[in-house]
């Protein structure tokens, strides 16, 4: 499986090579690149009444992009757009990613990650932590995979920051072997 991490708006390199060799990490039978291109953000996704973008909107251009730079990709195939703008979906008032399940695409966004929105100090390790386990969380959507009952398997639904911060940032055994089993 080749997984490419997109960039969607001004995203710093740190992070993004960060997310990049660790999900070499988390699937290493996968080949993990950083695109060169940079997907500029939606101005469609924008609602102003919740300064919020909908990640479903950035999803579908991640999914062109995918379809566009690999034609008939193969179903190994998978694009992992990353942003730093607030997300959400209707129904919840944010999201920290979306994915087609399954799929080749998936979003994640940076901005409720970082431990200052919080009003916490700057940790960048702990914020790397997080932007893998949302990584991992949303390529195993990718991967057919749903949300998962153990709070400490990366597929467990994060309903805030502390359950992220919980969860270990690879699956658990079921989940490992639905996996391997598929890819």
């Amino acid at each position: 499986m080749e997984i490419v991490v997109l960039p969607v708006g001004e995203v710093g390199r740190r992070v993004l090579n960060e997310i990049k060799s660790r999900l070499s990490e988390a699937f290493p039978r996968s080949l993990c690149r950083l695109s060169e291109d940079v997907l500029p953000v939606s101005g469609k996704a924008y609602n102003s009444s919740r300064r919020q973008y909908y990640s479903s909107i950035i999803l579908s251009e991640i999914l062109e992009y995918a379809e566009e730079t690999k034609g008939a990709a193969s179903r190994l195939h998978r694009v992992l757009g990353v942003t730093d703008v607030d997300l959400y979906v209707p129904s919840l008032n944010f999201v920290f990613g979306e994915a087609q399940c399954p799929g080749k695409a998936a979003v994640i966004s940076l901005h409720r990650l970082i431990p200052e929105f919080y009003g916490e100090p700057p940790d960048e390790k702990l914020f790397h932590e997080r932007a893998l386990k949302e990584a991992v969380h949303e390529i195993g959507h990718t991967l057919g995979l749903g949300h998962c009952v153990n709070p400490l398997c990366v597929m467990h639904f994060s309903l805030h920051i502390g359950m992220t911060d919980q969860k270990q940032p690879e699956f658990c055994e079921e989940c490992n072997l639905k996996v391997k089993k598929d890819f």
